[in-house]
């Protein structure tokens, strides 16, 4: 496993490979590595001759200082998980490498971003949105790989990509959960015991919320017995839960037979912030 922390020598190397005639796969993550991040690493390698994952905790994307601070930092471990999945190239950048000047670019991506993650973090998805295009540009990669529990990173980049014309394909892979159904998340390590244990509320307040709003209950109903559901736990408080065409992220109020709709969930644990979603077909 190769890593490298130049963008010019990540060029270099890659663009051998290039001219060589392989394909290139590319895992973008902030680090803090689970089984998650490595079934984007397997799906890779399934359809690339090399995969190159990225290790970079972007400032920019954080509206939240202390978020940033906290957001854990594992890179050795990080490191060694991916060459035991056989990650062919890493990319660990400095913030001086990646903003060499303080940027002044802003993305717009108006309604997708000014719902439901936008609305609670102002300004995150215009510095998901730099960064990933630093990325595309470095890299270069045929495919580049997301886990869908970020579903709306996945709207606003899809938006991104037809927008730019970058020349790559966007592959989303299924949320990773744990035994118990919580979604696997970096933030996660973060969760004491006790906590860990009523997290799981989320997930079951997902579940409950498909079989009513297939049952045909309406979506006020809805959004309050999972309201109860999460903050039954006594350290658990809900930021929202939308339900919503999973394309363009617009508000639905019903279910229907062929319908693209997606729930989407975030719920504190605590101080810290957990998100889920679940479509519904």
């Amino acid at each position: 496993m190769k890593i490298f922390k130049e963008i010019a020598l990540l060029r270099t190397f890659l663009g051998e490979i290039r001219s060589a005639g392989n394909t290139v796969g590319l895992v973008p993550t902030m680090g803090a590595l689970h089984r998650g991040h490595m079934a984007l690493i397997q799906a890779s390698k399934k359809a690339n001759s090399i995969t190159v994952a990225t290790i970079y905790v972007n400032p920019t994307q954080f509206n939240n200082a202390s978020d940033l601070d906290k957001y854990p930092r594992t890179l050795d471990s990080d490191l060694a998980m991916l060459d035991k999945h056989n990650c062919d190239v890493v990319f660990c950048p400095t913030n001086a490498e990646m903003y060499e000047k303080e940027s002044i670019v802003r993305f717009d991506f108006h309604p997708l971003d000014n719902v439901m993650e936008g609305k609670f973090r102002p300004g995150h998805f215009s510095g998901v949105a730099l960064v990933v295009s630093k990325l595309f540009n470095i890299v270069e990669p045929d495919i580049a790989y997301f886990g869908q529990k970020d579903w709306q990173q996945m709207a606003v980049i899809m938006r991104l990509v037809d927008e730019l014309k970058f020349n790559l394909i966007i592959s989303s892979v299924p949320i990773v959960r744990e035994p118990d159904g919580l979604a696997m998340s970096s933030r996660n390590r973060r969760l004491t015991p006790e906590l860990r244990t009523q997290a799981v509320c989320i997930y079951q307040a997902l579940n409950l919320a498909k079989r009513d709003l297939e049952k045909g209950m309406s979506l006020e109903a809805v959004k309050k017995s999972v309201k109860e559901t999460v903050e039954r736990q006594p350290d658990m408080k809900l930021e929202y839960f939308e339900l919503a065409d999973r394309l363009n992220l617009t508000s639905v109020n019903t279910v229907k037979n062929g319908s693209q709709a997606i729930m989407c969930i975030a719920a504190f644990a605590g101080e810290v912030r957990l998100i889920d979603n679940m479509f519904l077909d």
